[in-house]
């Protein structure tokens, strides 16, 4: 059974924030996704509606949404995300209302209108939330497979417990950043086929991960596991999310216990969390699971979404080149999934956990969701627009996820997940 829809879910519901109205604009009235921006040196929660940002601090200081206005002070949503589902639906639902072309309380109110909504364009746009903690999964069966084609058997490409269970790691928090902020290439071991000892240095297979990030909103107490209902309830939203990879450093370093520097000096996440009621209307049933999950993984309902994805390429001074399409709904292990297993041996998830999804890949090489499988290691180079080639990421490209769901007649998306790469630094840390 698909999550119930209300009014907020209206294809025919019109805002007065007219941009709003556009089929290819990703922050419809449907959509209504949670930020945090920075205008004048104060920054406060949001949401985006059109091409404008409206202050929640503002509304709620007004009177306008069923929460004290102290909910919306802190320069991030941990606070309002932590109260749950049923306020998350009463605010979206008063916030649509207050939006409709139809209702003159805010369209009207020309002193409180100039208050609260700016262009996005003249504010500067924040890390949404507080990260607590970060894991990513490894969900996508094409992506394993293609993975443990490249560097294992291809007979044997997915491990022996892949198909019963999600595989994650533990990430890392501190470098969790929001989209525009410059990603340094990282330096780390590293050891080819015909050197007998590794050398330190920047890494030369930088890549990327086209994932989306499971924000969860209400906890679970330490020791009690979360059923995959629960765990549905649990996620606030989505987020674009790019955990950038150093491949030439995880190779070496993953056994036995998996990616830990290839990883941790970044993960890109796009500014707005597009919330898991707005994307109740894109529920799809996900790959067949064979063989069956144990009951505790097993779930009630359609658990994928599906979510349109694209990853770009952009050179310093080149034009843009879009490296990748594929779609959300691939994946072999849902959210909730991952979530509940996650939670499953007595782990506490807290407010403002991020789940990374894994690398999304479909069933075409142009499908797959980072330049490892694209360029198959490196061995069939990218043509880029305006001519050169790419197997991995060189200093100054800028990579760009997108991402949306699409209606009819209106769109609810994500806005753009970018990062811009720099040289390596010059000298190490502790000389």
């Amino acid at each position: 059974m698909k999550p119930a829809l209300d009014e907020t879910h209206d294809p025919t519901r019109k805002s007065w924030v007219a941009a709003a109205n556009d089929p290819g604009c990703d922050f419809s009235i449907q959509n209504l996704p949670y930020g945090v921006f920075e205008r004048d040196g104060d920054a406060r929660p949001g949401i985006a509606i059109g091409l404008r940002v409206l202050d929640l601090r503002a509304l709620a200081r007004r009177g306008l949404l069923p929460v004290p206005a102290e909910m919306f002070e802190a320069p991030s949503l941990n606070r309002f995300m932590a109260q749950g589902p049923n306020l998350w639906r009463k605010t979206r639902r008063l916030l649509s209302d207050l939006l409709d072309s139809g209702n003159p309380v805010l369209r009207d109110d020309t002193a409180t209108r100039a208050e609260a909504l700016h262009p996005i364009a003249d504010v500067r746009l924040r890390l949404p939330f507080d990260v607590a903690e970060y894991t990513d999964f490894y969900a996508s069966r094409e992506h394993a497979t293609n993975v443990g084609t490249m560097f294992r058997d291809p007979k044997n490409a997915l491990m022996p417990n892949w198909l019963h269970i999600p595989i994650g790691y533990n990430g890392r928090a501190s470098t969790v950043v929001v989209s525009g902020t410059d990603i340094r290439r990282p330096q780390g071991q590293l050891k080819s086929p015909d050197r007998e000892a590794p050398t330190f240095g920047p890494t030369a297979k930088l890549d990327i991960e086209l994932e989306i990030g499971a924000v969860i909103g209400t906890p679970n107490v330490m020791g009690t596991p979360v059923t995959t209902a629960e765990a549905e309830a649990m996620i606030f939203g989505y987020v674009l999310l790019n955990d950038w990879s150093a491949r030439d450093i995880q190779v070496w370093e993953y056994q036995p216990l998996g990616p830990f520097q290839a990883k941790v000096f970044g993960t890109t996440i796009s500014p707005w969390i597009v919330t898991s009621d707005a994307l109740a209307p894109f529920r799809v049933d996900g790959p067949a699971q064979d063989p069956a999950p144990l009951p505790y993984l097993c779930q009630d309902g359609p658990r994928n979404i599906d979510i349109a994805l694209s990853a770009a390429l952009t050179p310093a001074g080149g034009p843009e080149t879009v490296i990748s399409r594929t779609n959300f709904r691939h994946m072999y292990w849902s959210s909730a999934q991952q979530l509940t297993h996650h939670a499953s041996g007595g782990c506490a998830m807290r407010t403002g956990d991020l789940l990374g999804s894994g690398t999304i890949s479909g069933p075409t090489r142009d499908s797959c969701g980072s330049l490892l499988e694209l360029t198959w290691n490196g061995r069939d180079p990218i043509p880029l627009e305006g001519g050169g080639t790419r197997t991995f990421i060189e200093d100054g490209d800028t990579l760009t996820l997108r991402g949306h769901a699409q209606g009819d007649s209106y769109r609810v998306g994500f806005g753009d997940c970018a990062g811009t790469v720099l040289p390596a630094a010059t000298k190490r840390a502790h000389s």
